[in-house]
């Protein structure tokens, strides 16, 4: 899609109710309910981050999502695609914290960006935290540049394929018990992309597919 033609669409989602957890229990491990109800105590004292969603056009004026791959180390989220995005600090509210996150990761400055939604806050258990998601767009091609410490690679994907419901597909993980269970997946630039980061891709796949109306 063209971005010129995206712009035109995305005005709509403003005033788009949200799909929520709909849209996203779509994307959801079959395990991530046991989960959850296993630890209410550990819930209430979760931390907080917040991701960017963000859309751009490419030189070629084609409409892209731009996502990382992390870097290997010795945490959860190792060498899993995500959005750029992280904890906040002190004082910070949610969007301050994807603003900053999403230039400290990917380079992209923050007065550049226009924040269009907000989205449906998530709870990830295995790191303990609640993330939310906001859309944001960046009307000229960025200049991107990754922080080396953190992210491995970034995957410009192309708006067309992420719509296509033919990228939808499964991966065989390993529970924290010693079962292999299948989960779904999206099959993007070569990766396959799960849990949480799926959840909520399934959200702004709902949303802008309702704006495009």
């Amino acid at each position: 899609m063209k971005f010129e033609s995206f712009l035109k669409s995305i005005v709509k989602i403003e005033n788009l109710p949200l799909p929520a957890e709909k849209a996203q229990f779509k994307m959801s491990p079959p395990f991530r309910a046991d989960l959850i109800k296993l630890q209410p105590e550990r819930i209430k004292n979760a931390k907080k981050s917040a991701v960017m969603a963000l859309f751009y056009p490419n030189l070629e004026g084609e409409t892209h999502m731009i996502l990382i791959l992390r870097k290997t180390y010795k945490g959860v989220h190792s060498a899993q695609i995500g959005f750029p995005g992280g904890k906040l600090e002190a004082n910070e509210t949610n969007k301050q914290a994807a603003l900053r996150e999403t230039e400290e990761e990917i380079g992209v400055k923050q007065n550049t960006i226009k924040v269009l939604k907000e989205l449906t806050q998530l709870y990830i258990p295995p790191s303990n935290f609640y993330v939310k998601p906001f859309i944001g767009i960046v009307e000229n091609t960025p200049g991107f540049l990754k922080q080396d410490a953190e992210v491995e690679a970034l995957l410009e994907v192309n708006l067309d394929h992420f719509l296509n419901d033919k990228v939808i597909t499964s991966k065989m993980v390993t529970t924290a018990n010693g079962l292999k269970v299948s989960v779904p997946a999206y099959h993007l630039n070569g990766h396959l992309v799960w849990g949480a980061t799926a959840m909520m891709l399934s959200e702004v796949k709902d949303l802008l597919k309702a704006s495009f109306k």
